[in-house]
């Protein structure tokens, strides 16, 4: 009775574990969950739609917890980001922040010369580079600006402006404070731009 209890049992084992599909990997759950809109590279052609690609990982999992927790306000992400563990949270922000930037496809807007000498002055005058690196790449837990969608630059800018968009401290907000519309464009255009 003992034996034909375990054979049962390790049967019902063998078969669970046949049965069982391997856990996907991140880059799997990438594929199906985020490509459509993010792109399967990395670089979103979406309006609206941030590039991953090139954002250190530290900044990809503190935005996952803003969106699972209801901090930051995006459907669509808030939406995705619920039913995302700490796991997850991890396991895709490591993926993101292994992604090499692409850049813009080369039938990209040409940089307007005066905007872009407009926009390095901004850069400059409000001390982007201090938080954001010299190159703009970001780092730890700071957005890499230099090569994202301009679309989604201006949109964030000016959501940081009005205080609508959640910082780590007030640091953005303060520093976009006095500069105009047209100096906000003019900063997307510029970090858009770059390499």
């Amino acid at each position: 009775m003992r034996r034909a209890a375990l054979l049962l049992a390790a049967g019902a084992l063998w078969a669970a574990a046949a049965g069982a599909q391997p856990a996907q990997t991140y880059a799997q759950r990438y594929a199906a969950l985020c490509a459509t809109c993010h792109g399967g590279n990395g670089r979103s052609e979406m309006a609206g739609t941030p590039s991953l690609a090139g954002q250190p990982g530290f900044y990809v999992v503190t935005q996952l917890f803003l969106f699972r927790e209801g901090r930051r306000d995006n459907e669509a992400m808030t939406a995705v980001a619920k039913s995302l563990s700490d796991d997850d949270l991890r396991g895709f922000s490591e993926l993101v922040g292994k992604m090499t930037p692409v850049p813009a496809p080369a039938l990209a807007p040409v940089p307007d010369p005066a905007r872009m000498a407009r926009g390095k002055a901004l850069v400059s005058q409000h001390l982007c580079v201090n938080c954001h690196g010299a190159d703009l790449g970001g780092g730890e837990q700071v957005a890499r600006l230099a090569g994202q969608r301009e679309d989604y630059l201006a949109l964030a800018l000016k959501e940081f402006k009005a205080g609508k968009r959640v910082g780590y401290t007030p640091a953005m907000s303060e520093a976009l404070g006095g500069l105009a519309a047209v100096d906000l464009d003019t900063l997307a255009h510029y970090l858009a731009h770059l390499p």
